[in-house]
């Protein structure tokens, strides 16, 4: 595997580049070998990985950082979507002191909190740092701006019908609306991640939700 030699070494590249890397990063974790990533982890100077669970996850932090006049591509900071939450040991040591030696930092939701301090533990990342969600990203996004002002994006983004439809289901009867809107996003393919950039769009400072905030705050 590749050393921590990658650091700050090469200028950085464009957006574009970045997306590369995840794609090849991908692949390595695949098991396809590690010199498609390790290569143009080194020219964008890539300093810090961001481990999340799915392309949600990397919606809602992309757009944070925008709104925040961050440029995390610029900064060496890549936002890398796992696949799901039990890939984390092996992205932890893809990445970390044991791989290319990025510092690790993590979102994670709190059933699976066990999960990464294991794998960071193991990647001997003892300086990675995660935030944890109360159940996941989306439950925290749709409390922090209330349903209604949910169902308002919703409407705005011409989903309301589908909305309606969807909570007039037996199965949704009884339900509080926070876990049917919780349900409804992840109902359609897509949908996840677009409202992971819409709601976040829709926050005001004060209702940034403290994992995420956090998150944002040690890049």
């Amino acid at each position: 595997m590749a050393s921590g030699g990658h650091r700050g070494r090469c200028r950085l590249g464009p957006m574009a580049d970045m997306r590369a890397f995840r794609e090849a990063l991908s692949g390595w974790a695949s098991g396809g070998g590690d010199s498609t990533a390790s290569a143009p982890a080194g020219r964008l100077g890539v300093r810090t990985a961001v481990l999340v669970e799915g392309a949600s996850d990397v919606a809602a932090v992309e757009t944070l950082a925008i709104r925040r006049g961050r440029d995390l591509a610029g900064t060496g900071v890549c936002v890398v979507p796992m696949g799901g939450a039990m890939n984390v040991g092996r992205y932890a040591a893809l990445l970390g002191p044991t791989g290319l030696g990025l510092r690790l930092v993590g979102l994670c939701d709190a059933g699976e909190r066990r999960f990464y301090e294991r794998a960071l533990h193991r990647a001997g990342a003892a300086d990675g740092a995660f935030f944890v969600c109360e159940r996941d990203l989306e439950e925290e996004l749709i409390r922090a701006l209330g349903t209604a002002r949910v169902e308002e994006v919703v409407r705005v983004e011409g989903d309301l019908r589908a909305w309606q439809t969807f909570v007039r289901q037996p199965a949704q009867h009884g339900r509080p609306p926070e876990q049917q809107m919780r349900r409804f996003l992840g109902t359609k393919k897509g949908r996840k991640i677009r409202y992971g950039h819409l709601l976040v769009d829709a926050l005001t400072p004060e209702q940034t939700p403290a994992p995420l905030d956090g998150l944002l705050g040690c890049l």
